[in-house]
């Protein structure tokens, strides 16, 4: 038992030295459990480790579940916190052994004894059937289809009729996050109309949440499923380059791994590049009609006309003062450098099991991911790097911004 956990619960590894492994109690356990409501704080969790517990003892386990966080936000809504340490605090619950399991559930059993008197057992027990209510399964998915997805990290995929991709979603809990497509209580029209559609789902485990990003980012563009609108949008990107002479708009033709050092902000749209440059205009009385970004004119613009330019079109300012303004704002805007000599691995491991991952990037752009020794030889010496991609730079750059990140120089 790791020393927080330790210090949270008051549980030592000597007080379970002599507890029975899972596996030696799963099936008397799954009698007791299946075909029953579990009730649980943050029954996600409970029910997530119970299933896969049940896994590997070769079981499966289903079961409508009732979170009493849930519960308690929708009885109690006044209230900012709902952990179990508030609920005993606030409705006077016994519990003389926290964070011990029989102790615990006595004083959820508590907190449901007294909603029930405040509240009136009809309206519990109509929020707590709306809580637990189990997703309601397209007509041409079996369950099975449903529980064959892991509760891991990854992407999964839905196809239409004739094998058409509808829709790349990903998540570090798949199941999960499949189910919640087909939850009554958050269906939008458009989660219904895709409900419809649904023939198949197909999933792609991954060894943690910066591998599915990547692969929803790939996914999406090599398919263009119907339901990804915006995620597979080609957009315009765009960016500026300025050589303290020029501020210009390079296009997304322009844009690789070798111009892009040398940009100043990234834009899905030249109307989003030009609304940022219009904002720096204003905060620093910069002429938009000096810098070719407005409608040109003899003399004066109108932008100094009404104070939000110091006058440079007007003679009023030196051009490199102007200019010297600009260029301190634009460096805020500046894309992230490369600091490599060559490619670089990044490491994700699966905390559940045994497989590690190593993401192959180089001046941003993401080559593809490894999972053995060759495969990681075969990404190295493939041909030219693929294009730049908008969505992997920001999930990258993201990402290497973190604590604890595990990356591999892969040489010059």
């Amino acid at each position: 038992i790791e020393p927080g956990i330790q210090a949270l619960t008051g549980i030592s590894n000597e007080m379970v030295a002599a507890a029975p492994r899972f596996a030696a109690l799963a099936a008397e356990l799954y009698e007791r459990l299946d075909g029953r409501l579990l009730i649980a704080h943050n029954a996600r969790f409970d029910y997530g480790f119970l299933r896969r517990e049940f896994e590997r003892a070769g079981l499966k386990y289903l079961s409508k579940t009732l979170c009493t966080v849930k519960l308690s936000r929708r009885l109690y809504p006044g209230h900012a916190r709902h952990n179990l340490d508030s609920l005993i605090e606030r409705h006077g619950l016994a519990c003389p052994a926290r964070h011990r399991a029989l102790a615990d559930a006595e004083a959820l059993w508590q907190f449901l004894q007294l909603a029930a008197r405040e509240h009136g057992e009809e309206i519990v027990a109509v929020a707590a059937r709306q809580i637990a209510r189990q997703p309601t399964l397209p007509p041409h998915l079996e369950r099975a289809a449903i529980d064959a997805i892991p509760e891991a990290p990854g992407v999964y995929l839905f196809y239409g009729a004739g094998g058409t991709p509808l829709y790349v979603g990903k998540s570090v809990a798949m199941r999960t996050r499949v189910l919640a497509h087909f939850s009554d209580d958050i269906r939008s029209q458009k989660e219904m109309q895709l409900a419809r559609e649904v023939r198949r789902i197909d999933w792609r485990r991954t060894a943690g949440e910066l591998g599915a990003l990547l692969a929803e980012a790939r996914l999406v563009k090599e398919l263009a499923p119907a339901y990804n609108r915006q995620l597979r949008k080609p957009g315009e990107l765009c960016g500026f380059v300025f050589d303290f002479k020029r501020l210009r708009l390079a296009q997304a033709c322009e844009i690789d791994a070798d111009t892009l050092p040398f940009l100043y902000g990234l834009f899905r749209s030249k109307r989003a590049a030009h609304s940022a440059l219009r904002a720096i205009a204003d905060e620093h009385r910069l002429c938009l009609q000096t810098l070719g970004f407005d409608t040109a004119r003899h003399g004066a613009c109108f932008r100094h006309q009404i104070g939000r330019c110091a006058g440079v079109c007007a003679g009023k300012e030196n051009i490199h003062q102007h200019h010297a303004r600009l260029a301190s704002e634009l460096a805020k805007l500046r894309t992230a450098q490369w600091r490599h000599r060559g490619p670089l691995g990044i490491v994700e491991r699966d905390p559940e099991g045994d497989a590690s991952e190593v993401h192959v990037v180089h001046q941003w752009c993401y080559l593809g991911t490894a999972r053995s020794d060759d495969e990681l030889a075969g990404l190295l010496e493939a041909g030219p790097r693929p294009r730049f991609d908008y969505d992997h730079y920001k999930i990258l750059t993201r990402h290497l911004g973190r604590k604890g990140v595990r990356v591999v120089e892969l040489g010059a």
